[in-house]
């Protein structure tokens, strides 16, 4: 048993090493397509939604969680942060040179 646990944590040093990131964070995924998914999930956005889709979404979630209908800065907060990152993909999706060719 102690042989096992000293080879577990061996392997998790050199993941660690070799990967800069521990086994179970390798096991999550990319952070940023997680983010991008909430995001999309807090303003009830499908995958490829516009940039006018957004800044609607958005506009409509403020009206329901803004303080002065109850909501609170926290809500207002996480959509605007919402809001930003989406329109930041999009911008830098359109930045970016097709590479399908």
């Amino acid at each position: 048993m102690a042989k096992l646990l000293t080879l577990a944590i061996l392997a998790s040093l050199a993941c660690k090493l070799l990967a800069g990131r521990w086994p179970w964070e390798l096991l999550q995924g990319d952070p940023r397509a997680r983010n991008e998914a909430k995001a999309r999930n807090l303003l009830g956005l499908p995958a490829d939604a516009g940039y006018e889709d957004v800044i609607e979404a958005h506009r409509r979630l403020i009206q329901k969680v803004h303080p002065d209908r109850g909501g609170s800065n926290e809500a207002v907060h996480e959509a605007n942060a919402a809001r930003d990152l989406l329109l930041a993909r999009l911008s830098a999706r359109a930045a970016a040179p097709d590479r399908r060719n």
